[in-house]
């Protein structure tokens, strides 16, 4: 099913500069940003997944030393400041 859409005339313009071929259609190019924007989103959830998994790496390795710390400091505190 083919459908019209309206476009403004710097949009034509834009996407018209952005064909590889005289040839391809404003459906070709729309297609392939969307696909950039597709690949894009799934580039960026792997690095946001990759950063949280750096930083529960450092929240553990900061934990052990804590332990450690904490079990050579053996000190009770009373509430009292």
């Amino acid at each position: 099913m083919v459908t019209t859409i309206q476009l403004s005339e710097d949009v034509k313009n834009a996407l018209g500069k952005m064909k590889e071929t005289s040839r391809e259609s404003f459906e070709d190019v729309i297609v392939k940003l969307i696909n950039i924007v597709q690949e894009q989103k799934r580039l960026n959830e792997e690095l946001l997944i990759e950063g949280c998994k750096e930083m529960a790496k450092n929240d553990l390795k900061i934990c052990e030393e804590f332990k450690y710390a904490e079990a050579e400091i053996e000190c009770e505190w009373d509430g009292d400041l």
